[in-house]
């Protein structure tokens, strides 16, 4: 992960996982849901029983197989899979930052894990456990990233510091949605950070590895470190705008479909409760109500 392409993967996979909650907030919100209903595909398992499989779940899985696997084996021909070089009389670890990076892999791919099998294993999905499971991931996530900073430069401090700083928001609104799972504000907080950590993790990639004057970021100057900071609420103020906008492109969406969906010049009226009226003859057919009762059905005018 100590290159672009190593830390673009999981910038782009958060940034997707950020915008794709983004979208799914702000259309729970818009219908009045109680809870945030992630897509599910169900399919038959042993005859009569229904089983439901959680494409957010998926993704966590191969999201983070990806991930390990480059971290193991990419480019092709490099093995990091030992731990420990047994060839030295010291027996000392190596691959330390490519075990770090599989451990947080790890427990996002745990995370998927507990997912999918809410849904499909369980009488009844268990919010309150996936909750916990993603707040774990984030949490191991802080801890690796204060530990991955250790011995680095001032720059490198920074930016990490700064990325830890929305990651730990994440993972304290997780913990506190394991009790409290239908609060709105809560729901566009953890949003707004979601989509904060990504940008400035695709930042941080610039920074590091591509900074756009061809000039290395210079660790040693204050004004240079003082810019990240700078950057970094600039990335606050980001992240608001795109909620904002995904949650207006939704809200157009969804009145949209809602205007396709319904007759525009439809409306409810009571019918006719004499049993001799052709008029109710015609509507229990159509209907299948009782003769007698007073109903109230939806007819074009």
């Amino acid at each position: 992960m100590g290159t672009l392409a190593g830390h673009l993967l999981p910038a782009v996979a958060f940034l997707l996982y950020a915008l794709y909650y983004s979208a799914l907030l702000s259309l729970t919100m818009l219908r009045g849901q109680r809870l945030p209903k992630p897509p599910v595909f169900i399919r038959k398992k042993h005859g009569h029983r229904w089983q439901q499989v959680t494409y957010e779940g998926m993704v966590k899985v191969v999201m983070p197989l990806i991930g390990i696997t480059c971290e193991l084996f990419y480019p092709p021909g490099v093995n990091r899979l030992p731990m420990v070089d047994w060839k030295d009389a010291g027996r000392s670890f190596i691959n330390k930052d490519s075990w770090q990076h599989i451990t947080m892999y790890s427990f996002f791919l745990t995370s998927g894990v507990v997912d999918i099998v809410s849904h499909a294993c369980l009488a009844r999905p268990s919010p309150k456990l996936e909750r916990a499971a993603e707040a774990a991931a984030f949490y191991v996530l802080v801890l690796l990233m204060s530990a991955h900073v250790e011995n680095k430069s001032a720059l490198e401090i920074r930016v990490h510091v700064l990325f830890m700083l929305p990651c730990f928001l994440v993972a304290l609104v997780l913990s506190v949605e394991i009790w409290a799972p239908d609060q709105p504000p809560l729901w566009v907080f953890k949003a707004w950070m979601g989509l904060v950590l990504s940008t400035w993790l695709l930042q941080l990639c610039v920074i590091m590895y591509a900074p756009p004057t061809g000039q290395p970021w210079r660790a040693d100057n204050p004004t240079d470190l003082s810019f990240l900071t700078f950057f970094f609420c600039w990335h606050l103020v980001l992240g608001a705008a795109l909620l904002a906008a995904i949650y207006g492109l939704c809200s157009l969406w969804h009145h949209r479909y809602s205007s396709w969906t319904e007759s525009p010049g439809a409306r409810y009226q009571p019918c006719a409760a004499e049993p001799s009226s052709e008029e109710l003859e015609k509507l229990q057919a159509e209907s299948v109500l009782p003769v007698g009762d007073v109903c109230r059905l939806k007819l074009s005018l």
